[in-house]
């Protein structure tokens, strides 16, 4: 699993430029063990020191901070000598020790040739309340839930997730094997990415097992928000965070206040919503009504999209049955495509490190499903829970805008009409071929 940010993180290692790496991503998506894996495969040995509840490694941060003090105590706390290049050091949890945070932009001056990798369950949402932090003194990497080519390689299809993840897929090959996509396409819907639930999957091949998996990551994210936040806030971001259903089974998918509670406001719960957005819960898409460069400079911040972090916990949300694998392809359509839609948007993040925006015309009377920046072109894409491939909204904007390359994604077979792509949800990534991001 996580072949890609396995690469990552080598790149990482050989980068004259390499500074201290912040592993940022939800609870259970599986940092600590990318980050051991990490230091079992290119190190000779791995120095793992847990910030949890640890008083002692809280004690050596707290004083002034020296390079031979800092190794020798995790030397000791480690049981063996940390080599220069040869060690990797990891910090896992550092949020619960703000001054190891801090000491980042120290091993960045003054231990530069020692390689540190850090992660913490909610150090997005810490990042965000005045710790200090030591900026351009460290890199960045962000982990997803596993794609759906990640999901194929974990449950032993990895032929089949070979076949779409190249630069320039077999089209016809793809085609002859689109039964057998839209199966795997149909459980990843249902067992979602993260790495928990895969592995329940592929080690029973008990959807109920899944189920409880599911439920418990939803009641670890739970006691998140009681344990790091107050009681009144607690309880609008449990309300936002079981609003996505229903923000998302509407024809208009625009995140509305009033789902979340009748008289609800926005200066009421935007702290919420960045609560999730930074524990890396949610994701939140903002509006564009011009599909200008940069394409940030036209976000409208006051409309917006949210998606929830991944299918599988979103599924597990609505309690849908795991009957529905067995009828046809009726689970893509469900609650007017959002499961769909909610797909496109995760795989574009974590498959390519995309931005996606969406797009609705001044007059309210055409809406993009997601638009986004490809180097110097805005690239528009529509999703189709189906096969049936009438899109006005995307014609009204080709029509506007006439862009280079567009998108439309379906249960339809792949086909290249020039500047309009049509490309099957389980073949997503064979859209690599045309992008420059």
């Amino acid at each position: 699993m996580y072949r890609k940010a396995i690469e990552e993180l080598k790149k990482w290692k050989m980068s004259p430029r390499r500074k201290p790496l912040i592993l940022q991503g939800a609870r259970q998506s599986g940092k600590t063990w990318l980050m051991k894996e990490f230091g079992r495969l290119e190190y000779k040995s791995t120095a793992y020191l847990s910030c949890q509840e640890n008083p002692a490694l809280e004690a050596l941060f707290d004083a002034p901070f020296d390079r031979d003090r800092l190794l020798n105590g995790f030397q000791l706390l480690c049981g063996f000598k940390i080599e220069k290049g040869s060690t990797l050091i990891i910090l896992d949890e550092i949020q619960d020790i703000p001054k190891a945070i801090t000491a980042l932009k120290f091993f960045c001056e003054q231990a530069a040739e020692y390689h540190v990798i850090c992660a913490g369950s909610l150090l997005g949402v810490s990042l965000h309340e005045g710790i200090s932090f030591p900026v351009g003194k460290v890199n960045f990497l962000n982990l997803y839930p596993l794609t759906f080519s990640e999901f194929l390689m974990a449950i032993g299809k990895e032929q089949h997730a070979s076949l779409i993840n190249v630069k320039k897929a077999d089209a016809s090959l793809v085609k002859s094997f689109s039964a057998d996509f839209k199966e795997f396409l149909r459980y990843y819907f249902f067992i979602g990415g993260m790495p928990e639930a895969v592995s329940a999957w592929v080690e029973t091949g008990d959807f109920a097992e899944v189920r409880r998996v599911q439920k418990e990551l939803l009641r670890t994210y739970e006691n998140d928000v009681s344990k790091h936040t107050t009681k009144e806030t607690a309880n609008k971001i449990r309300q936002v965070l079981y609003s996505l259903p229903g923000q998302l089974a509407k024809e208009n998918k625009k995140f509305l206040y009033s789902v979340v509670k009748a008289s609800a406001r926005a200066r009421e719960y935007e702290n919420a919503i960045n609560w999730l957005k930074n524990a890396g819960l949610l994701i939140k898409v903002f509006r564009t009504n011009k599909p200008g460069i940069p394409l940030k400079a036209y976000e409208d911040l006051d409309a917006f999209k949210i998606f929830a972090l991944d299918t599988g916990l979103l599924c597990s949300m609505t309690n849908l049955s795991a009957k529905v694998l067995l009828e046809g392809n009726r689970l893509f359509t469900e609650f007017k495509g959002a499961l769909t839609e909610q797909f496109v948007c995760q795989q574009l993040i974590s498959e390519f490190g995309i931005e996606p925006y969406y797009w609705s015309s001044k007059d309210g009377t055409a809406e993009l499903d997601f638009i986004f920046q490809n180097d110097d072109e805005i690239v528009p894409v529509e999703v189709k829970a189906e096969i049936n491939l009438q899109a006005k909204s995307l014609k009204t904007y080709r029509e506007a805008y006439t862009p280079a390359t567009a998108f439309r994604f379906s249960l339809a077979d792949y086909e290249d009409h020039g500047v309009l792509k049509d490309c099957p949800l389980y073949a997503l990534p064979m859209i690599r071929e045309f992008l420059k991001v």
